[in-house]
């Protein structure tokens, strides 16, 4: 089977199996807590904790998906015969629907089905919190499984680290030596422990019993599929050999992995509305296309010599490579073929901009004997040359240089503009921080409150001008702005802006009442009130609506507040930027004036 057919085989198991099929979400997440979208489960985790309803959302209670995923951890270890950045991850999880004996045996009978023999499984062992696995024991000895191997909490117990959320013991299914599988019995939740209280054995907080149990299982499919097609490791597989043969025969075998996975990297992260710039996953981002970029150089002019290594034209076309990859994911992640345009100009506009300051940055480099971390820093600092690019490029030059250093530089950085931020604001801390509304004094509380009613008025407006399939998406709000995602498929057109914008200030000018009524969740929902379909919501829920002259309602939500009891209190609105952030959704910054 070729990697497609593999991919649709598990789905289609799956499926026949009474799981529904959910597309992928987006590499940026949700979750604030993550970077980038690292696992299958993300999506699912209000799911998983029971603050959202899986029948309501996907009309069972039992799911499955091949998600995409990046992991910045191993990107200094890519080039290797094993470690990738982006991956995608084969799962099927269930929320109450069914627990350990269903799931093993699933699994059991898919990896029968791909003709692999499973070689030998892990399950924990216990510990004085949580007892061992003895259930899933059983279930494999009756499948006949014989060699079965107990593991410690930190191999087969999952959860999260330095936070809450559903965690549980794993069992791992392992073939020719390789871990090919790990399902997760979600059986508890995780609390955060509170500073020196912490048990032993509760590393993460103490553990609550889930009131549901869930399944979250996680196949990686570059691993299935070099094991299915009998290759030595991912990079001869069919997901990267048609990108490697793009590679000049001259480049060596790790620099034609770094790129092969750094070009599906970057189509898929771009495509997914990340941009390059200095900070969070738009870092990331730069990082790798730029590792790319010197990479090309280097190729076309054989070595590093400061002064030639530029303006040979590159031994690598990578937009034909990134092209390649839109191309061969592009049926089943529909998202790439959609925003190919923007992948290839994004790389585009990063290469020239980079360009600029590459020749002056690797000239400096070259007068430097033995680089060390303040060096390093200094140039990514000074000519955005990123520490792998330095690391590469130096040679024995670098040889005492480690990302450890580095990144102590780069913290000390960070640390002085934090001091420089505390000092501007006082070192006052937080007076309201729910998440979505931030302020630090009484004065930044009054602002935050019109900046929220202001966006329950953008999303009226939004649905006005653009049509009522548009839905948000997120927000966060501080003292100098808004940030209002929603659903929407392209750039909205300057009159389209300016509409949006006179929308809300007619209201704001008509001084119109802002009023809330608690009743049933159900009864609001009837109302026609706009509310987050995935949000579980209590019984009782407060709706807010502001209304007319007539005592007809513009803008009705269900929202917890705060809000103005006028739009009069609320000044001028104004949109200052608009942005993708993924695949179908936009976001507009705005502020009151």
């Amino acid at each position: 089977m070729n990697s497609g057919e593999i991919r649709e085989k598990f789905l289609k198991f799956f499926k026949e199996r009474g799981h529904v099929i959910v597309p992928s979400s987006s590499l940026i997440p949700d979750d604030p807590s993550v970077l980038l979208t690292t696992a299958g489960m993300q999506q699912f985790k209000p799911y998983f904790s029971g603050k959202a309803d899986p029948t309501r959302d996907f009309g069972s209670k039992n799911t499955v998906s091949a998600q995409k995923c990046f992991r910045t951890s191993d990107i200094d270890e890519v080039g290797d015969e094993s470690h990738l950045t982006f991956f995608e991850m084969l799962g099927n999880f269930s929320f109450g629907g069914y627990s350990k004996e269903q799931a093993i045996k699933y699994a059991y009978e898919l990896l029968r089905e791909y003709g692999l023999k499973i070689q030998y499984v892990t399950i924990f062992e216990g510990d004085d919190v949580v007892p061992k696995d003895e259930q899933s024991h059983g279930i494999w000895q009756q499948l006949g499984i014989t060699d079965i191997r107990e593991q410690p909490k930190s191999e087969n117990f999952w959860g999260p680290t330095g936070s809450e959320g559903p965690c549980g013991s794993t069992t791992e299914i392992f073939v020719n030596d390789i871990e090919i599988w790990n399902i997760v019995f979600n059986e508890y939740y995780c609390l955060p422990a509170a500073a020196g209280t912490a048990q032993a054995g509760k590393s993460d907080g103490s553990l609550e019993k889930l009131k549901t149990p869930g399944v979250d299982t996680g196949m990686g499919l570059e691993r299935l599929v070099m094991v299915l097609q009998g290759k030595k490791h991912v990079f001869e597989t069919d997901l990267f050999a048609p990108l490697v043969a793009e590679m000049p025969e001259v480049m060596d075998e790790r620099t034609k992995r770094i790129f092969a996975d750094h070009a599906r990297a970057i189509a898929f992260l771009i495509s997914d509305g990340v941009r390059p710039s200095n900070k969070e996953a738009g870092y990331v981002l730069r990082r790798i296309m730029r590792r790319v970029i010197v990479q090309s150089e280097l190729a076309g002019a054989g070595s590093f010599s400061g002064e030639d290594i530029l303006g040979l034209g590159g031994g690598l076309d990578i937009i034909k490579v990134l092209q390649k990859v839109i191309a061969r994911y592009g049926d089943f992640y529909p998202e790439l073929k959609k925003n190919s345009g923007f992948v290839v100009e994004v790389f585009k506009q990063e290469n020239e901009k980079f360009q600029k300051t590459l020749r002056n940055g690797l000239k400096e480099l070259s007068r430097i004997d033995g680089v060390s971390a303040k060096d390093a820093f200094r140039l990514y600092e000074s000519f955005g040359l990123p520490y792998e690019v330095i690391k590469e490029v130096a040679g024995k030059k670098a040889k005492n240089l480690n990302r450890e250093d580095f990144e102590k530089e780069f913290e000390k950085h960070k640390e002085k503009s934090r001091e420089g931020q505390f000092a501007k604001f006082g070192g006052h801390g937080l007076l309201l921080d729910t998440g979505e509304l931030k302020a630090r004094d009484e004065v930044e509380v009054k602002i935050v409150t019109r900046l929220h009613t202001a966006t329950h008025l953008v999303q009226a407006a939004l649905r006005e001008v653009l049509g009522p399939a548009v839905k948000q998406a997120g927000s966060d709000i501080t003292a100098e702005r808004a940030r209002f995602d929603f659903s929407y498929d392209r750039k909205l057109e300057d009159d389209e802006i300016k509409k949006v914008e006179d929308w809300v200030n007619d209201k704001i000018r008509r001084k119109l009442d802002v009023k809330f009524e608690e009743i049933p969740y159900k009864d609001a929902v009837k109302t026609g009130a706009l509310y987050f379909e995935k949000e579980k919501y209590p019984a009782t829920v407060k709706v807010y609506s502001v209304t007319d002259e007539n005592g007809n309602a513009v803008s009705k939500e269900l929202c917890g507040g705060p809000h103005v009891q006028n739009t009069g209190e609320m000044g001028t609105f104004k949109i200052t930027k608009q942005e993708s952030v993924g695949a179908g959704i936009r976001r507009i910054r705005a502020v009151l004036q």
